[in-house]
């Protein structure tokens, strides 16, 4: 019996996990993780949770990643810390991996392996054939697993562009002559299914940018994701036929563009690339900034630029900034706030909703069916998506001729399993979503969130109490300090109330009561937050401190 577990990546976008398993043998497709939603107040970012994989330690053979992007590979030094295993990916990913590793202290010790397209590997009963596939990260693949039940293809993240013919392009033959062979299953990219056609090609892409560029005045920054090493040669030539000098900014996208340079994926002509303190020896007019800082994010170079208290880098008048990626869900807000501060800036603005200077990586519809065209798949598999993208690529699916009894409609840690009867759905193992926080891994569920958003919403009040041991007079207090609650100055009153609200408590609960003090303070916690919802409807967190002394 082969047996396809997802423990990530079906019904959300990123997290993406996927466990092949035939009797002792279990590889693992990818590792990534997801950045932390709205409520998740103060966490870093989220892994799936791994205990099926340490459960069956034993029989992992390997771990293959697709491709470099964060929601692919940004949970596996979580993943080697806990079991040691292969690691097999392509030259880039390898080389992100590293950096990865390395800075988790993992690179010493880990079992890493070059996989290229259209090479095969095997792993225990698996044979696994690579398929170069195009993407918005160079080196991605998707993967033909030969198991003893039948032949198996994930595609990976991956779109079909014949407007990009060059060798990026998804090898549409390779996934066509598994078709030919037979398909028992097509698991199949699910992101982008909402749209309706064709993605845009890179080709179109570089033709905006360059007349972007052609019609600026002063300098260009472009903004994109680290890891788009295509659309970055893409500015580079654009920047060379303009005679403009380019400029790295950023450290994730400076280890992106040294991994890249190193492997033969980037050419810069000599003398092109200047470092960021030699902007001001060269006209505005005659340089290319490209930066990290699409998605909005906080600390990155765009958002300190926009802040102005980036070192180098102040924004001019007659700056253009570029934003040359696609607006994620949940950052629209973070993103809107750089734009409307590089306006007052004075630079002129290029984002999505006003040009086309993206490409997503996702196939869009058209390109959803081409594959399961090509594929022929006997049972089809939605993946990479919320619930309902797999809803939607599922109803594609039929429309192109699969089955409905075929289509597996399947979500984290649901079992399924092929055997001779075919292919269906049975049973669950235990998977979720582990947040991490700092060095935290796991130790924020759901009790901490709702303190942060309470602490969030309603703030915080502090009471600081002493007591004689053996009297039970007050000798401090009570104090009460308050943050994110209330002005202290302009609503004193208030807390002086709360003040006569606690003396009543101490005076109720006498010292010949056993137990005081913890009676005191439930009776405080309780006292307090009923009075401050009738005083000013805000039920802020109570923190008594009480000592006996």
């Amino acid at each position: 019996m082969l047996k396809i577990i997802p423990l990530g990546g079906l019904g959300e976008i990123g997290l993406n996990m996927m466990v092949f398993e035939y009797d002792d043998t279990l590889i693992v497709v990818d590792a990534g993780l997801m950045f932390p939603e709205d409520y998740m107040l103060g966490v870093d970012f989220v892994i799936p949770d791994m205990n099926y994989l340490k459960q069956n330690k034993s029989k992992i053979k390997g771990v293959v990643i697709t491709h470099a992007h964060e929601d692919h590979i940004g949970a596996l030094p979580y993943l080697l810390k806990e079991i040691d295993t292969p690691v097999f990916a392509t030259p880039f990913t390898l080389g992100l991996l590293r950096h990865k590793l390395e800075e988790h202290g993992l690179l010493a010790g880990a079992d890493l392996h070059t996989i290229l397209a259209g090479e095969t590997l095997r792993i225990g009963v698996f044979e696994l054939e690579f398929i170069r596939v195009n993407h918005s990260v160079v080196d991605g693949v998707g993967i033909a697993i030969n198991t003893p039940v039948g032949l198996i293809v994930h595609t990976g993240d991956f779109k079909i562009s014949y407007a990009d013919m060059d060798d990026s392009m998804t090898d549409i033959y390779k996934f066509a002559q598994c078709g030919k062979k037979g398909v028992l299953a097509l698991l199949s990219d699910s992101t982008n299914v909402e749209k309706e056609g064709y993605t845009i090609s890179s080709n179109e892409v570089g033709e905006k940018l360059a007349s972007i560029v052609a019609q600026s005045k002063g300098r260009v920054i472009i903004a994109l994701f680290a890891s788009n090493i295509a659309r970055v040669q893409n500015i580079v030539d654009i920047a060379r036929q303009g005679c403009r000098k380019v400029v790295f900014n950023g450290r994730s996208l400076e280890v992106s563009v040294n991994i890249a340079k190193e492997l033969g994926y980037l050419h810069i002509a000599e003398g092109m690339e200047i470092y960021v303190d030699q902007i001001k020896d060269y006209p505005n007019d005659e340089i290319v900034i490209i930066t990290t800082g699409s998605q909005g994010e906080p600390m990155s170079a765009l958002a300190r630029m926009s802040a102005g208290y980036h070192k180098q880098i102040k924004i001019k008048n007659d700056d253009t900034v570029i934003f040359s990626s696609k607006f994620i869900p949940g950052n629209e807000k973070a993103i809107a706030n750089i734009i409307n501060k590089l306006y007052r800036l004075g630079a002129d603005v290029i984002y999505e909703k006003i040009s086309d200077i993206h490409s997503s990586g996702h196939a869009f519809r058209e390109e959803l069916k081409l594959m399961i065209s090509l594929t022929k798949p006997k049972y089809f598999i939605p993946i990479h998506g919320e619930y309902r993208h797999l809803i939607l690529h599922s109803r594609l699916a039929k429309r192109v001729g699969v089955k409905e009894a075929c289509i597996l409609l399947a979500e984290n840690g649901q079992v399924i399993q092929f055997d001779e009867q075919g292919g269906s759905i049975q049973g669950t193992v235990v998977t979720g979503r582990v947040m991490v926080d700092g060095k935290g891994i796991g130790d924020v569920g759901r009790s901490v969130l709702k303190e942060r958003r309470i602490l969030s919403e309603e703030g915080l009040v502090v009471v600081n109490m002493a007591f004689d041991q053996e009297t039970g007079i007050i000798v401090f207090g009570p104090e009460i300090v308050s943050r994110g609650f209330v002005f202290e100055t302009e609503t004193g009153h208030l807390l002086e109330e709360a003040k006569g609200v606690i003396l009543e408590i101490v005076e109720a609960v006498g010292p010949d009561i056993p137990d005081r003090i913890e009676k005191i303070r439930i009776r405080m916690q309780s006292d307090l937050r009923r009075y401050f919802s009738l005083a000013i409807k805000r039920r802020p967190v109570i923190l008594p401190f009480i000592l006996e002394v």
